[in-house]
């Protein structure tokens, strides 16, 4: 098979999972489920599967993360881990690791992979085939491609891929990209799915190592200017690195790339994924027979449609008269908060991190 590398972002601070998710502990080293697993481990067993040995997994995270992504990952060479000296959002860590790629891999015609590190995925046979699908459309075609979910129901926390042209066909068709729809309110995203052609957009991405340089090169040109020249400087490219980096434009690789290049692909597919944004995500991955989900003792009365979750075993967290709440108690602090505004969670970690007595909290 083509060289496939696989790049994991794992530098989010995940606050739409606090208090559970820390600052200090995010959300991509917590097991969420019975596996035992973390979910940057689980990312990182899936993709070692797809490329054949850990030695071509990379992954990007911030410098307050690299320890807990070496102890997490213990058998990855030291040299794949890439550490941003500042968070500057997905563009800049996209670029970081093409350019490392392709000052360290001889192979132009390598393919590279871009997965978040917090998503779950139920059939891993399906997102392999899927993933295989993408490297090899990439590499015949040249395309940035980017893996579409087929919707479930009108999500609004998703961005969506409305697919054009079909460019090649088979069990897994690939299609053009007409336009990229940010979060979209309920009665639009009702509307795509009712017109059908769309797709969330997974934020995975694959594409040769060569194609996105050069899309960088076209559609950011002081971004890739600046990292670019950075690598190519005489001496420690890292000292170099460190410098640039907090002078790069935070912006995401959807906005800084995908909207603006017309060489983007999709492949719609269903594989059993999950993001894993907020606290509604534990409903849909543990969701049983009763009226409730808690992780913890619980006992309700004249409580249902209610998310509970506590850290310590040996606590118990007791309702009465709710519905549509989430309650999360974890270490020294408890969130309550209904579930349709679990997207606001995150204005309350800003909150503490602007209070120097609160921000310890974060």
């Amino acid at each position: 098979m083509t060289h496939f590398l696989p790049v994991i972002l794992a530098g989010g601070s995940g606050e739409r999972f606090w208090p559970l998710s820390r600052r200090h502990r995010p959300k991509q080293f917590l097991t969420l489920d019975e596996s035992g697993r973390s979910l940057l481990q689980a990312t990182s067993d899936r993709l070692e599967q797809i490329s054949g040995t850990v030695e071509n997994v990379m992954v990007v995270t911030g410098n307050e993360y690299r320890g807990q992504v070496l102890e997490q990952l213990p058998d990855m060479p030291l040299e794949n881990l890439v550490v941003e000296p500042l968070a500057r959002d997905t563009a800049p860590a996209v670029l970081y690791a093409a350019l490392r790629i392709a000052r360290d891999q001889p192979d132009l015609d390598a393919i590279m992979g871009v997965f978040p590190a917090d998503h779950r995925i139920t059939d891993p046979e399906a997102f392999e085939r899927v993933v295989k699908r993408a490297i090899e459309v990439a590499e015949t075609t040249g395309k940035l491609v980017t893996i579409g979910i087929t919707p479930a129901f009108p999500a609004t926390g998703y961005g969506y891929i409305q697919q054009g042209t079909q460019l090649l066909g088979g069990e897994l068709p690939t299609y053009a990209v007409n336009r990229f729809t940010e979060k979209p309110d309920e009665q639009t995203a009702r509307g795509f799915l009712e017109q059908g052609g769309f797709s969330w957009n997974s934020g995975m991405f694959i594409w040769k190592v060569q194609a996105i340089l050069q899309a960088f090169e076209q559609h950011q040109p002081e971004l890739y200017q600046a990292l670019a020249g950075a690598f190519a400087r005489p001496g420690n490219n890292s000292a170099a690195v460190r410098e640039v980096f907090p002078t790069l434009t935070k912006i995401s690789i959807d906005y800084a790339i995908l909207e603006k290049s017309d060489q983007v692909a999709v492949i719609p597919a269903e594989f059993g994924w999950d993001d894993l944004g907020d606290w509604n995500a534990l409903e849909r991955l543990l969701k049983g027979d009763g009226e409730n989900v808690s992780v913890g003792r619980h006992v309700g009365l004249d409580t249902g449609g209610a998310i509970l979750y506590t850290t310590n075993g040996d606590d118990l967290i007791a309702t009465i008269g709710l519905e549509d709440v989430v309650v999360v108690r974890a270490d020294e602090v408890t969130l309550v908060v209904r579930k349709d505004r679990t997207q606001d969670i995150k204005k309350v970690v800003q909150q503490l991190k602007a209070h120097p007595e609160l921000e310890r909290f974060a």
